[in-house]
C-alpha cells in the first residue's frame, strides 16, 4: 500500500496527507472546481480534476473517483469522513477495482448503516437502548402513532445519516410533518437515502461515545470515550477526551459494549460507538459510526494512538493485538466553522483573507484553508478544527482560552467568538460536573447571551483592522472600511434611513430554494416559517415579517445569495 488516494477535500484530506508522508506513501488528491487551489491540492503529492462543482459531480461521484484512482496508479483508498465515508457501494466498487479499501467491509458498513439494524445488534449483545421503530417509518402520521404510544420528545433519523444530517427532535406533535419532511429531505440531499426511523429522545442528555481500532484478526480495543454535548442543530461544536465526571463503572460498561457490538458485527478499522447518557445515569444506544470521526484527534492527543496510521496497518492486515491505550491528560476539540453566531449560525462562503494561527505547547491546528481560500457554499462550513491538550481538564481550559485569543480569521463569520464565550461559563468550565447536554446551547446559553456579543469579524467587509498607541500602549482598532482619512467626506446631517422593506421575504444565507411551507396566494401570520434554503448541507427555516398574503419570487431549486428576496407580503 504505497500510493493512497485520498477521496475528500478540507482538512481530512490535509490530515490524511499527512499520515502518509510520516508512513513514506505517497498522497493522491482529487479535487471540485472550488477546491482547485485548496492547501490539501498544493500539500498532496498529486492531484487530480474531478471536473465538477457540486458535491453530486465530485466528491459523491463513485464512477469519477474509481477511474481517477485506477489512472493515477493509486494502489489504496482512504474516504475521510462524509461524503462516500460510510457507502457501502462505493467501498465495494474500490474493492471491485483491485484497490485496498481503508475501511470496514462493505457488508459491514450496509450493516451499521442501517441504523435500524444496528439497533438490534445493540439489543442483541445487551447494550442499554431507548424505544424506537424497529423498521424505517414510511410517513409522518406513522410518526404521530409513535409519539403517542412512546411520548415526546421523540427523534427522527435518517437510516444512513450521520453528522446531524437529517435528524429532527420534535417536543410538539403539531411539528411533525415538517419535521418528518425536512428529515427526509436533508437525508436525502446529504446520503441520498430519505429513509427515517424514530426512537424515543433522553431530554436533556449528554453525548458520550466510544472511540474502537479492530483488525482483521478478531482483534477489538476500545481507544477511549469522548464527550460530544457541546451541539447546536445537532452539530457538535466542541468535544472533549477523555469524558469528563464519567463514573468509572459507566465508561467500562459502554466501552465493553461498542466492543461487544463491533465483535457482533465483525468491525474492521476505526470505528465510533455512540451513546446517549441522561443526568441520572441511563445510558441508549445510538448507532455506529463506520468511519474516521472528525473529532479523532482528542483521542489521539490522550491515548498516543495514531488513529489514521493504525487504518493503515489495519488496511495492510497488520495485528492491534499489542496495542495499548495510554490515558492521560485532558483534550478539547474546537469547530472553528464557517458560520455567523448573530445570524442563528448560518453558514457563509467567502474568501479567506487574513488568517493568523495559535501555537505553544499543547496547541494543534488542524486545518483546510490558507489565507486567500474559498470557503466554497458546496460544502459544509466546517473550516478547521483547534485542538487543545494539557495535564488537566482545568489547564485544558485556561490554554484553549489563550489560543482562541491568538486565532484570528477574516474574510468569513466564523464561531470563533462563540467558542471565547463559551470558555467563560461556569455551567462548562466547572471542575466538579458537566451541567451541559446536546441542546444547552440552545436552551440555556444562548438563552441569556446576546449573539451580538460573540459576533467578532462577522461582516469583515466593512471592518478595517489597524492599531493605535496612546500613552505608549500598543491599542487594537477597528474602523468602518468606509472611513478615508486620506480625503474629505462631506458631513452627514441627517440619520440614513433604513431602506429595508418589511414587506420582503429575504434569505439569510447564501443557498439553493429546497422548499417553500406556503404556496402562493396563501394567508400567512408573522412569524410563520415560509421558505427553506440549503447551504452548505445544512436547511434553514424563513419566517414571514408581517402578515398578510404570500407572492413568490423564486422558485424551487434556484440559488439565492444573502439578503436577497425570495418572496413578497401583500396586505390581506
Amino acid at each position: 500500500m504505497k500510493r493512497v488516494l485520498i477521496a475528500n477535500r478540507g482538512e481530512i484530506a490535509v490530515r490524511i496527507i499527512r499520515a502518509c508522508a510520516d508512513t513514506g506513501r505517497t498522497s493522491i488528491a482529487i479535487y471540485a472546481d472550488d477546491d482547485s487551489d485548496a492547501l490539501f491540492v498544493n500539500l498532496a503529492d498529486e492531484a487530480y480534476a474531478l471536473e465538477g462543482r457540486s458535491p453530486h459531480d465530485s466528491y459523491l461521484n463513485i464512477a469519477k473517483i474509481v477511474d481517477i484512482a485506477v489512472r493515477s496508479g493509486a494502489d489504496a483508498v482512504h474516504p475521510g469522513y462524509g461524503f462516500l465515508s460510510e457507502n457501502a457501494d462505493f467501498a465495494q466498487a474500490v474493492i471491485d477495482a483491485g484497490l485496498t479499501w481503508i475501511g470496514p467491509p462493505p457488508s459491514v458498513i450496509r450493516l451499521l448503516g442501517d441504523k435500524v439494524q444496528a439497533r438490534r445488534i445493540a439489543a442483541e449483545v445487551g447494550a442499554p437502548m431507548a424505544p424506537g421503530t424497529t423498521s424505517p417509518v414510511a410517513n409522518a402520521s406513522e410518526v404521530v402513532d409513535f409519539a403517542k404510544t412512546h411520548g415526546l420528545p421523540l427523534a427522527i433519523k435518517a437510516v444512513y445519516g450521520g453528522g446531524g444530517r437529517g435528524l429532527k427532535v420534535v417536543r410538539h406533535l403539531d411539528d411533525i410533518e415538517e419535521s418528518f419532511a425536512s428529515a427526509t429531505h436533508e437525508a436525502e440531499l446529504a446520503f441520498g437515502n430519505g429513509a427515517s426511523f424514530v426512537e424515543r429522545f433522553l431530554d436533556k442528555p449528554r453525548h458520550v461515545e466510544v472511540q474502537i481500532l479492530a483488525d482483521t484478526l478478531g482483534n477489538v480495543i476500545a481507544v477511549g470515550t469522548r464527550d460530544c454535548s457541546l451541539q447546536r442543530r445537532n452539530q457538535k461544536l466542541v468535544e472533549e477526551a477523555p469524558a469528563p465526571f464519567l463514573e468509572p463503572a459507566i465508561s467500562e460498561h459502554l466501552k465493553n459494549s461498542a466492543i461487544a457490538i463491533c465483535k457482533h458485527a465483525g468491525y474492521v478499522s476505526a470505528g465510533t460507538v455512540e451513546f446517549l447518557l441522561s443526568a441520572d445515569g441511563i445510558a441508549s444506544f445510538m448507532e455506529v459510526n463506520t468511519r474516521l470521526q472528525v473529532e479523532h484527534p482528542i483521542t489521539e492527543e490522550t491515548s498516543d494512538i495514531d488513529l489514521v496510521i493504525e487504518q493503515f496497518r489495519i488496511a495492510e492486515g497488520e495485528s492491534i493485538e499489542a496495542l495499548e491505550p495510554h490515558e492521560h491528560g485532558h483534550a478539547m476539540e474546537f469547530r472553528i466553522n464557517a458560520e455567523d453566531p448573530a445570524r442563528g449560525f448560518v453558514p457563509f462562503p467567502g474568501v479567506i483573507t487574513e488568517l493568523d494561527v495559535p501555537g505553544g505547547p499543547g496547541i494543534r491546528f488542524d486545518t483546510g484553508i490558507h489565507r486567500g481560500s474559498q470557503v466554497s457554499d458546496q460544502f459544509d462550513s466546517m473550516l478547521a478544527k483547534l485542538v487543545v491538550v494539557a495535564p488537566t481538564r482545568e489547564q485544558c481550559i485556561r490554554r484553549a482560552r489563550q489560543a482562541l485569543r491568538e486565532l484570528h480569521i477574516v474574510g468569513v463569520p466564523t464561531v470563533i467568538g462563540f467558542d471565547r464565550k463559551l470558555l467563560e461559563e461556569a455551567d462548562f468550565t466547572s471542575n466538579e460536573s458537566l451541567d451541559v447536554y446536546t441542546r444547552w446551547i440552545e436552551e440555556s446559553f444562548l438563552v441569556d447571551t446576546d449573539p451580538q456579543e460573540f459576533a467578532e469579524r462577522a461582516t469583515p467587509s466593512t471592518v478595517l483592522r489597524t492599531w493605535i498607541e496612546v500613552d505608549g500602549k500598543h491599542i487594537r482598532l477597528g474602523l468602518p472600511e468606509s472611513l478615508n482619512f486620506m480625503q474629505a467626506r462631506p458631513a452627514q446631517t441627517t440619520p440614513v434611513e433604513d431602506k429595508q422593506d418589511p414587506r420582503v421575504i429575504r434569505s439569510t444565507i447564501t443557498g439553493t430554494v429546497v422548499r417553500w411551507l406556503a404556496q402562493e396566494g396563501d394567508s400567512i401570520e408573522v412569524g410563520a416559517p415560509v421558505v427553506v434554503v440549503e447551504a452548505m448541507k445544512m436547511e434553514t427555516q424563513i419566517t414571514a415579517s408581517e402578515s398578510g398574503v404570500l407572492h413568490q419570487t423564486c422558485k424551487v431549486g434556484d440559488g439565492v445569495a444573502f439578503d436577497a428576496e425570495l418572496g413578497r407580503i401583500s396586505s390581506k
